[in-house]
């Protein structure tokens, strides 16, 4: 992570799972738009995603009422199969996500820069809140 810039937060969910599945689930576009969202009243209309080392992934989150959107993208740097996905995002801060498992539980955990525009704690909710509608998805659709 980028020591000194950007400060790093840690968000953890655990799904009752296959590690396989939860991974095709959390990379391929057509089950991301399902779920990459934070709330509600947002949306991921259009997801594409280049997994390999230098790839790029861009999805396209919206306000419901089209009030607002934007394009969270990036490029991968470090990509273990069932594992580790690690990208750093078009600001340069760095995301780290694991993947285990436990049983039949797989755990996700995902590290991310904060950036500077929204306090910590919001960053913090939505990130988590992201991968809870995840959780709620993949369990719902295994």
């Amino acid at each position: 992570m980028n020591s000194g810039k950007y400060t790093a937060i840690t968000v953890q969910t655990s799904v009752k799972a296959p590690k396989e599945l939860v991974w095709k689930y959390f990379t391929a576009p057509e089950h991301i738009v399902n779920w990459y969202h934070a709330s509600d009243d947002w949306h991921t209309p259009k997801a594409t995603n280049d997994l390999q080392v230098g790839g790029k992934f861009n999805f396209r989150m919206e306000a419901k009422d089209g009030s607002f959107g934007f394009d969270f993208e990036g490029v991968y740097e470090q990509i273990i199969s069932n594992e580790l996905i690690e990208y750093s995002l078009a600001d340069d801060r760095k995301v780290i996500i694991e993947i285990s498992s436990v049983a039949d539980i797989t755990i996700v955990t995902e590290t991310f820069d904060t950036e500077t525009e929204n306090p910590i704690k919001v960053q913090r909710s939505g990130w988590q809140a992201i991968l809870d509608n995840f959780k709620k998805y993949t369990e719902a659709n295994k």
